[in-house]
């Protein structure tokens, strides 16, 4: 299998693969990526399927968590070939059956999708996202080998990761509880790919809000991360964020972000 990893918020699998002519599904028939992380199907295994099923039949192997409520969550894999080991969740008696984690071992390389809630500050909401980035914080820690997280985390790292920081300042996303976490997941260990291959740069941003004109004017977020560990981390040498040339031809408010590893 190559190394061509892609990460994509499809802001629901339905809706993506329905745009017919301009939608998810025409974006898998011509994508170079060979393993592709997915969040936010918000639909069942047996929907998620169906809504793939000429992807699936074009010999696509997909690996999904469900959500655990309906209409939110779930995350999945697609690959071009069959995983090795799949594991949902990482323990959590909280996460594990919401449909926010999974991860999938191929030859030599293990590739995991997460999706964090957006939260909001100084509320219950925010304290869960706290408890699951520090649960998952434990697990990613205890990862060895070659290890790839992908996903959309809903966090800012830094100004250079949002348009609008200034107007941002204290709201869910870009807290400095949240910037904490992505810099103790950096002192251990773990690669910032996308920010290592674009340095000191403003984005490449992955999310635009439907409102307004943030999309036309490239007010975005950054906040589809490949954190990477061991060998691999040294080895991706080109990122890209797929984003559509115009506003009509979006099939979610993410764009795909495409790391090519040696």
């Amino acid at each position: 299998m190559g190394n061509i990893v892609s990460t994509i918020n499809v802001n629901g699998i339905r809706a993506a693969t329905g745009k017919t002519g301009k939608g998810m599904l025409e974006w898998l028939a011509v994508t170079e990526a060979d393993i592709i992380c997915l969040q936010e199907t918000r639909a069942t295994d047996e929907q998620t399927r169906k809504a793939l099923a000429p992807a699936l039949a074009d010999g696509w192997y997909l690996t999904h968590a469900e959500p655990g409520t309906k209409g939110r969550a779930g995350v999945g894999i697609l690959s071009r070939r069959s995983p090795r080991r799949v594991r949902i969740g990482f323990g959590s008696d909280e996460f594990d059956g919401l449909g926010r984690f999974v991860e999938a071992e191929f030859d030599g390389l293990t590739v995991a999708s997460v999706y964090v809630h957006t939260g909001e500050a100084d509320t219950p909401i925010q304290d869960e996202k706290y408890r699951f980035l520090g649960e998952l914080g434990a697990h990613l820690r205890a990862r060895t080998g070659d290890y790839v997280i992908c996903g959309d985390w809903n966090i800012a790292h830094t100004q250079l990761d949002i348009k609008n920081w200034k107007g941002n300042i204290g709201k869910a996303g870009f807290l400095p509880g949240e910037q904490a976490w992505i810099d103790e997941m950096l002192a251990a260990g773990y690669a910032d790919v996308v920010r290592d291959l674009h340095p000191d740069v403003p984005g490449p941003y992955s999310w635009w809000s439907y409102r307004g004109r943030a999309f036309d004017t490239d007010a975005g977020w950054r906040i589809d991360y490949h954190l990477a560990r061991g060998d691999i981390a040294g080895r991706a040498k080109q990122a890209v964020v797929e984003r559509a040339p115009e506003y009509a031809l979006r099939w979610s408010d993410h764009a795909p972000v495409t790391v090519q590893y040696r």
